[in-house]
């Protein structure tokens, strides 16, 4: 047995149903603000593809993805995030969703027990962590709080712990505060990768969820070119068509950036075995390149916060987020009585912030934050905002 699997902690919805079991929740319907999986209908077009090509399943696929796709995420990167033109070839990876890569990538490029090799964000996607403990290292970890503006505390990082880091994850917008990196945190950043020689793994599927059309959040890339550094030396984004085209399912995303780990990786995937499937890909090249769909998406978010914020305000510091779908409210009491206070009472789901994070000298910052995923249709979103606050102003 792989001894590293013992290091995993609990995931946290399995935490969160050992939570609320034996609780006998509200005889209202149940809304689920917990998870973060679109609810919004997929485009038809996609499923008219997957229609259309599924006698493809009769074939492998290659690893490396076909190259309309390679090349129509190449001009989706450039578009979106203004860069020069990209080798695709070389500068670009599919993937079967983030989260494969965010795992994966650390199996790749961490030296297996190397003590320090692996800094995140504390909350943080628990697949960041898992990543590091199944590489044989414990992720350092960097605390994301209000003082902070929920931006990991770079200046905590001393120069040892620079030095033996081999990968930075960074979550921009984030996980679950939907905070966003200022251009100048990530030159700051990409400027200690090149001295140190580490990777910026940038996890931005959040990034084409945002509340002003005019005012996208900066990527990785995007300010690595910015810099001069066009072919994206020390620095990795991933992006998934998950949340920007409500195609969870569909399992399809992105790797991009510095050539030699996008080879290196290349080469750890064909071993792993997890190529597209070649209709997924097909699909997935039409998703890239319509953007109609993804600003239908970002108005239907911007109606939900618009209604939800004003319904919370009197009884929760709930503000709308730099971008993204969630809210990480301020809870008045302990987060995980909070939420069992929330199914009994209110029939809604909401996820402890202390399971997105772990405990640290400096304390946890997800304790006394919840995080709501406004994931569902309006109606709904409304509803639960108006059932929270209910509980609120009634002490529970």
């Amino acid at each position: 047995m792989n001894t590293g699997l013992n290091t995993l902690h609990p995931y946290p919805f399995e935490k969160l149903g050992q939570l609320f079991e034996g609780l006998s929740p509200s005889n209202q319907p149940i809304i689920p603000l917990t998870i973060g999986e679109p609810q919004h209908a997929p485009p038809e077009k996609v499923t008219e593809l997957l229609s259309e090509h599924a006698a493809l399943v009769a074939q492998y696929p290659a690893t490396a993805g076909r190259p309309e796709l390679r090349a129509a995420i190449g001009a989706w990167l450039e578009h979106r995030f203004h860069l020069p033109p990209m080798d695709a070839n070389r500068h670009v990876l599919p993937l079967n969703g983030t989260r494969e890569g965010l795992f994966a990538v650390a199996q790749t490029m961490v030296t297996h027990g190397r003590p320090g090799a692996v800094l995140c964000p504390n909350p943080f996607y628990q697949i960041y962590e898992g990543a590091a403990l199944l590489a044989g290292t414990e992720p350092v970890l960097l605390n994301c709080d209000a003082g902070n503006g929920f931006l990991p505390d770079f200046d905590s990082v001393t120069d040892e712990q620079w030095q033996a880091c081999q990968l930075l994850f960074i979550c921009t917008p984030g996980n679950p505060a939907g905070a966003v990196m200022p251009r100048e945190a990530l030159q700051a950043l990409i400027a200690l990768a090149q001295e140190h020689e580490f990777v910026i793994a940038s996890d931005e599927c959040y990034s084409e969820i945002y509340p002003d059309e005019q005012h996208p959040p900066a990527g990785l890339l995007e300010t690595a070119a910015a810099m001069g550094n066009t072919d994206y030396r020390h620095c990795l984004c991933f992006h998934s068509l998950s949340k920007r085209s409500n195609l969870p399912g569909l399992r399809s995303g992105f790797v991009a950036g510095d050539p030699h780990w996008i080879e290196q990786f290349r080469r750890y995937r064909t071993y792993h075995g997890c190529a597209m499937p070649p209709h997924h890909q097909i699909a997935s090249e039409w998703v890239w390149s319509d953007e109609q769909h993804v600003r239908d998406n970002r108005a239907r978010y911007r109606d939900k916060f618009a209604a939800v914020t004003p319904i919370l305000a009197p009884v929760l510091a709930a503000p709308s987020p730099d971008a993204g779908f969630y809210l990480w409210p301020e809870t008045p009491i302990d987060d995980e009585t909070f939420a069992q206070q929330l199914l009994q009472h209110a029939g809604v789901k909401v996820l402890p912030g202390r399971y997105l994070a772990r405990d640290t000298a400096a304390g946890n910052p997800g304790a006394h934050r919840v995080r709501l995923a406004l994931v569902a249709e309006l109606g709904q979103c409304v509803e639960a905002a108006e059932r929270i606050a209910h509980v609120v102003k009634s002490g529970g």
